[in-house]
């Protein structure tokens, strides 16, 4: 069942534990099929090195258990993914990491402003990305901080815990939270650099502005 989100859901877990945004079996993953409206999680505890496609769970949105095939539990943080889902229909995927320099400024609750332009690819229509406050892991109370924060933005920091990031597929999701980091390291070398002084940043409405070059003409 849903096999070809098994196996990208799968890729993409391995892939963050890989690459540092996921480490000791920590953050997690999943994938909504619009046609079925069912949604792939990865499974909770497992090793992303032991991790194959026949191990992740299949789950309904009234949070029933549909197929589990290795007997496995779903994440524990998937009330969270999907109150994510319910908010946005535009949403395919969920990743949700504890990468480094993101998880820093999570754990002060502290926004990270549009230092760069790339900001307007993370769909950060505050022109900052935003801080979801506290909820124990597992709770509604974080599944609707979560899902409230992301109204208007596909990524967000979650107070003392990690990131959240939201796309069309869990290819689009992962980049989001990839870039996330990247965001937040840069931010962290340039408050050390100038000794904690905030930088000067762009204005929300020069990040809404952006558009396709009209230019480009297509024969």
């Amino acid at each position: 069942m849903l096999e070809h989100l098994k196996k990208d859901v799968c890729e993409i877990s391995k892939k963050a534990q890989r690459e540092g945004l996921c480490k000791h079996k920590s953050g997690n993953f999943s994938a909504r099929d619009p046609e079925t409206g069912l949604f792939v999680f990865t499974p909770s505890g497992v090793d992303r090195d032991l991790l194959t496609p026949r191990d992740l769970v299949v789950v309904d949105k009234d949070v029933h258990v549909v197929e589990n095939l290795s007997n496995l539990k779903p994440t524990s943080e998937l009330l969270m993914h999907l109150r994510v889902y319910e908010e946005r229909p535009d949403v395919n995927a969920v990743a949700h990491t504890h990468s480094l320099y993101a998880t820093s400024f999570a754990v002060l609750s502290k926004t990270i402003p549009a230092i760069v332009y790339e900001l307007q690819a993370l769909g950060a229509k505050r022109g900052y990305v935003p801080v979801a406050p506290y909820g124990r892991p597992g709770t509604y109370q974080l599944a609707d901080h979560v899902a409230e924060t992301m109204r208007d933005s596909d990524v967000a920091l979650m107070e003392k815990h990690g990131t959240i990031g939201a796309g069309k597929d869990i290819y689009d999701a992962y980049l989001k939270v990839n870039y996330l980091e990247e965001l937040a390291q840069m931010y962290y070398n340039v408050l050390t650099v100038r000794g904690g002084q905030e930088p000067e940043v762009l204005p929300k409405s020069e990040i809404a502005e952006w558009a396709y070059p009209k230019e480009v003409i297509f024969s």
